[in-house]
């Protein structure tokens, strides 16, 4: 007897799901040590605000070397496997760059030998992020392909994902912030090392067959791969999308690191308190993981996303008034409104980012899931980084300093100006009505 389709995707899932939550569950859970990073720095090498910002930017830089990642894993097989090789290949590097930061003395350790071990970690992270992304666009197109695109099992696992993701970020800013002021970061850097040579060693055993994946019509090598990646961005509706969702976020200037040295240097805000802020906000993503996938899945992308944008030049506003006082004299503890307000405006960014790929992978032909999921993760990175830029010449040009933060009002109004103009733009993002569009 030949089993069901609905029959063999019971166990597809299952593996499935066990492997990309490990893999999402670490990737979220990378916030343990990047909150150690901002205090090291702080703390132990008494930089200066623009430079921890500039350098926590900087070492972003791999991200923006995926698209190069997503064909090395479309095209290039190891093992006869071309996604779970590339997972080990990359909790292997990041786990050898968190352990080097661990094991090396304080005194030894400079800002550029950090930079450099960062860079490394974050090129670890990049291969196996690449590779889980790709898994997630081959799985869920597969998972969906005998079902109606508009049922409610549609983005399921992108959903499914996210809610890793964030439950491993709830986990990290929570034991980040309870053991911040009890262990050195770099013993925090050690634990994270050693849970990513565990995922290394756990990844290895796992053969790619059992996930069932499609096979790759497209294994005819990278030069391949790269002319049909290029076919495929050159199509309007992807090309206008991608382009209009990372300069949504390159065109805004980024002050985290000078609100981190504000609520830690002039409000004196307790470590807990940030951790604390920082799972609320984790929380935030995992809730909207779950209210996107039962009740919004249906709403058409550009009005979702635009909505989000929208929502986040108020709480921008906010933070002006935050800055200013205004809540403080109203009688709100400036510690509440950071784990609630400050809380939810750092990940608000990112919930763009579940409806975007939902909707992008909609648009993505088969044999090439890995190279534009790459490229999608790759150009909003590089917005990240450009954005990171703009914020500290923003910051200088107001005048902030680790003393002086009287231009900081004025820097959060343009910052909320800047993040108000890609919704006049927001007609790129194609219509989901529109049928003709987006098949």
């Amino acid at each position: 007897m030949v089993a069901s389709n609905s029959e063999l995707e019971v166990p597809q899932r299952s593996s499935i799901r066990k492997a990309l939550g490990l893999g999402y569950w670490v990737q979220g859970f990378r916030c343990f040590p990047w909150m150690a990073v901002n205090f090291f720095l702080k703390d132990a090498l008494h930089v200066h605000p623009s430079t921890l910002q500039l350098l926590l930017n900087s070492s972003n830089l791999p991200m923006v070397a995926k698209p190069l990642y997503g064909i090395l894993s479309d095209a290039v097989y190891i093992a006869g496997q071309h996604r779970i090789p590339y997972i080990a290949i990359g909790a292997l590097l990041q786990a050898v760059s968190w352990l080097a930061i661990a094991i090396l003395s304080q005194s030894s350790i400079s800002i550029t030998t950090l930079t450099l071990f960062l860079l490394l970690s974050n090129l670890g992270a990049s291969i196996a992020e690449v590779a889980n992304d790709a898994i997630v666009a081959e799985a869920g197109k597969q998972l969906t392909s005998s079902r109606s695109p508009q049922t409610p099992s549609s983005g399921e696992l992108q959903s499914f994902v996210w809610m890793a993701s964030s439950a491993g970020g709830v986990l990290g800013n929570l034991l980040g912030g309870l053991v911040i002021d009890r262990f050195s970061p770099q013993k925090m850097f050690l634990l994270f090392g050693l849970l990513l040579s565990l995922q290394f060693f756990i990844t290895i055993v796992v053969r790619e067959g059992s996930l069932n994946l499609p096979k790759n019509p497209s294994e005819a090598g990278i030069g391949k791969q790269l002319s049909e990646l290029t076919v495929v961005l050159q199509k309007p509706e992807i090309a206008y999308s991608i382009t209009w969702f990372a300069a949504s976020y390159a065109i805004i200037p980024t002050l985290t690191g000078t609100m981190f040295f504000y609520q830690t240097q002039f409000l004196r805000i307790e470590t807990s308190v940030l951790g604390i802020s920082k799972v609320f906000g984790q929380a935030a993503m995992l809730l909207w993981s779950v209210v996107y996938n039962r009740h919004l899945k249906l709403v058409p992308s550009r009005k979702l996303i635009s909505s989000i944008q929208a929502m986040i030049v108020v709480f921008m506003v906010s933070d002006v008034l935050f800055v200013k006082g205004m809540y403080r004299s109203m009688g709100m503890p400036d510690s509440v409104y950071v784990v609630i307000f400050s809380g939810l405006l750092e990940v608000m960014f990112f919930f763009k980012i579940l409806p975007f790929s939902v909707f992008i992978a909609r648009l993505c032909p088969p044999g090439c899931e890995g190279s534009l999921m790459a490229f999608v993760m790759s150009a909003t990175a590089l917005a990240f980084i450009v954005s990171g830029y703009l914020g500290v010449g923003l910051a200088s040009y107001v005048g902030v300093t680790p003393n002086d933060f009287s231009g900081f009002p004025l820097a959060l109004l343009i910052q909320a100006v800047c993040t108000l103009l890609p919704l006049y733009w927001s007609y790129y993002i194609p219509d989901d009505a529109d049928k003709s569009k987006i098949e």
